[in-house]
């Protein structure tokens, strides 16, 4: 793995641990094995290898999310999503700079945090559409309210299991939505 890569894999490790206010040029350097002239010469500065990174981490994250929207009905492909193995107590790689107050006054770091929260509502939003076009929905569910609240779900989740340190109220919130969806479809074996 060349230099620049692992300036990349480590700034994602480090923020995803720290945030960006406690991750420092010269942590992602120890990190990363690579010295201050390497980081400099591939990134500007801790700005643009921060947006590098969190850009990688919002394309994997989609790419996860994606895989485990496909296949099945509706219910099944937001219930594979909810479900999911996580670790609840290390959060969401790309919520967890939502929380960050430099990441929130940037708009070019907020960017990849806002544009992949929008693609996964969006995405979500789709397949309830989809199960309300195929009747396997209540017609009163609406895509886009029920996608964000899928959504919120998820990032709360990891809040309240961060707050406790424990993956059960994390657990707790994602079955919680399952059932409740699972109330609203008509193909459900309730």
């Amino acid at each position: 793995m060349d230099t620049a890569e692992r300036l990349i894999e480590s700034t994602q490790e480090l923020l995803w641990e720290r945030g960006y206010t406690g991750t420092s040029p010269k942590a992602i350097q120890q990190h990363a094995g690579a010295g201050q002239g390497s980081m400099y010469h591939h990134f500007s500065g801790k700005p643009e290898l921060a947006l590098t990174a969190m850009r990688r981490s919002a394309e994997q994250l989609i790419a996860q999310a994606d895989a485990q929207l496909s296949g099945g009905t509706a219910l099944e492909r937001v219930s594979a999503y909810l479900l999911r193995e996580r670790d609840a107590l290390r959060g969401c790689r790309v919520g967890r700079m939502a929380m960050d107050p430099d990441v929130i006054d940037s708009p070019e770091l907020r960017r990849p945090v806002q544009e992949t929260f929008t693609w996964l509502r969006g995405r979500l939003a789709e397949i309830v559409a989809e199960g309300l076009a195929a009747g396997e929905f209540d017609a009163a569910l609406d895509p886009r309210d029920t996608a964000a609240m899928i959504t919120a779900v998820v990032q709360g989740g990891y809040v309240l299991a961060r707050a406790e340190g424990s993956q059960e109220p994390f657990h707790q919130a994602v079955r919680g939505a399952v059932a409740l969806l699972a109330a609203r479809s008509t193909t459900a074996v309730q």
